[in-house]
């Protein structure tokens, strides 16, 4: 290994290699082409950067001046933004003292600054496999003189559907390229992508065959719990004693934003990561969780992988794995390099079936999960959280409620005026008036020669001008509704006209005989 990158490496702390670096470096540096298969969280990164870093030519180096200007040495394919910026930040941190200028090309951001980086010259470019073949396709990207290509997490990138553009991505590169393809997993896809795409690969496995996929410094609990129990235990592990910085994952993104509201109204630095924010929005939290800002972080599984940040004390599956391939890259967010780790799943009552196949496929020794609540003992004595904590740390808001007012302010405000449904009311038939009604005046009087005496006597009832009408000379009770008698002729107008009160009685004229 270069003199450049072991100084680069000792001031960040690196100085003892892992499993997949020690086996990988010796072979890769030859220009082999291999295949990497190791746990999330154990060096991948580092495995294929010094390699790339080394047999690529620094601006520094005299044959810099042979090569094409500012064309790109070596290729590094990642399927989500957040991996691509730490695979970034791995290889800029090791090639500080080489000077090698590595760009980042991710999609949810402008063209013009990576428009602007490639036309200046790169070295190393990092980048999704959608802008990547985007630009390459604008001609932005030129990628015939890459000497090195990497994929990292491949398996990510058959289950986010990205092999077709990969495939359309090493047709751009020369034949003559070493490709080092890295997963934490192999499915027959991948196999035959390698066999296609790598001249002769070496297998390189960190781990023997009958060790589980996850980590062994992560201590795993799996606990049955109700849905909306669950913001109560996730605010009372937050305050164990060993907790630092927790990743919460659900399954949604809608419920990757409710949950970490639920969280912020507790008391607790917590900040979603879902694909509907913005790119800067996911930076910003991401920036915020790294520098110890947020202190929680829920995400959906676009996060799932990428994810390097120190000091992650807890992983908290909030809702059930789909796969066993989810939960191993879930849970590999904690315990990374060589750090212990805690990963909590939250299984409801719905999903048994599928965590039965998740423990099955990992051969995990946890078939049947405990029934826990936020208060059970258990979880206290397993998360090591003191007696007596309650699952948030600022008390609920008051909910502010305005007095009634009261009745006679209402009867002020309104005029000390009763209400009468019926004022100015006409009853009609069709959309026109009923034979014998007359429309109500201002003053309550029908005017005259408008239907029959019966049906004026009825509406000027409210008057009192009758002898003997309940109303009497004051007039001031509201008109009270009767109800409606059937009957033939002007007796039956009549029946319909007395609402609020029985005018002077009228006389009937007797039939004339022929």
């Amino acid at each position: 290994m270069l003199p450049q990158i072991c100084d680069s490496l000792e001031r960040a702390g690196i100085t003892h290699p892992f499993a997949i670096q020690e086996m990988t470096l010796s072979v890769a540096l030859m220009g082999t082409d291999l295949i990497g298969q190791a746990r999330t969280g154990t060096g991948k990164t580092l495995a294929f950067g010094i390699p790339v870093i080394q047999r690529s030519i620094a601006p520094t180096d005299p044959d810099y001046a042979e090569l094409p200007q500012g064309k790109p040495q070596a290729l590094v394919v990642a399927p989500t933004r957040e991996l691509a910026l730490q695979v970034s930040g791995d290889l800029e941190l090791a090639s500080r003292d080489r000077g090698m200028r590595v760009l980042t090309i991710y999609g949810g951001v402008g063209y013009e600054p990576q428009l602007e980086a490639l036309e200046a010259g790169v070295d190393i470019v990092v980048g999704t496999p959608g802008r990547l073949l985007d630009l390459a396709n604008r001609r932005a990207l030129d990628l015939s003189h890459v000497h090195a290509l990497v994929l990292d997490e491949a398996d990510e990138m058959l289950d986010l559907g990205f092999l077709p553009d990969v495939e359309r991505l090493l047709r751009l590169t020369p034949e003559t390229r070493q490709t080092m393809l890295f997963s934490a997993t192999m499915p027959a896809a991948i196999v035959n992508l390698a066999r296609r795409h790598l001249r002769h690969p070496m297998n390189i496995r960190a781990e023997s065959s009958y060790e589980n996929a996850t980590v062994p410094a992560t201590a795993q609990f799996i606990y049955q719990a109700h849905d909306l129990d669950k913001p109560e235990i996730i605010g009372r592990v937050l305050q164990a004693e060993d907790a630092d910085k927790m990743i919460v994952f659900t399954r949604t993104k809608r419920q990757a934003q409710r949950v970490a509201d639920d969280l912020v109204e507790r008391g607790f630095k917590a900040s979603p990561l879902h694909g509907d924010m913005a790119q800067v929005a996911r930076e910003k939290a991401l920036t915020k969780f790294r520098e110890d800002k947020i202190k929680v972080l829920v995400a959906t599984d676009v996060a799932a992988r990428g994810i390097d940040v120190a000091s992650v004390s807890h992983v908290v599956n909030y809702s059930c794995p789909e796969d066993d391939k989810t939960y191993v890259h879930r849970i590999g967010r904690t315990g990374r390099a060589g750090a212990s780790g805690i990963a909590i799943t939250l299984v409801d009552a719905t999903d048994i079936h599928r965590w039965k196949m998740i423990n099955k496929a990992l051969d995990l020794p946890f078939d049947e999960p405990v029934e826990t609540y936020s208060t059970s003992e258990h979880l206290f004595h397993d998360q090591g959280i003191p007696p007596g904590t309650k699952g948030r740390i600022v008390d609920p808001a008051p909910v502010e409620r305005k007095p009634r007012e009261d009745r006679g302010e209402r009867r002020e405000r309104s005029g000390d005026r009763p209400r009468n449904r019926n004022r100015n009311r006409t009853r009609t038939r069709g959309g026109r008036p009923v034979e014998g009604r007359a429309d109500t005046t201002a003053e309550g009087t029908a005017p005259a020669g408008q239907g029959g005496a019966t049906g004026q006597s009825g509406q000027a009832g409210q008057t009192g001008t009758g002898d003997a009408g309940p109303s009497g000379p004051s007039g001031d009770r509201p008109r009270r509704r009767r109800r409606r008698r059937s009957g033939g002729g002007q007796a039956g107008q009549a029946g319909q006209a007395g609402q609020a009160g029985s005018s002077a009685p009228t006389e009937v004229p007797a039939p004339t005989e022929a």
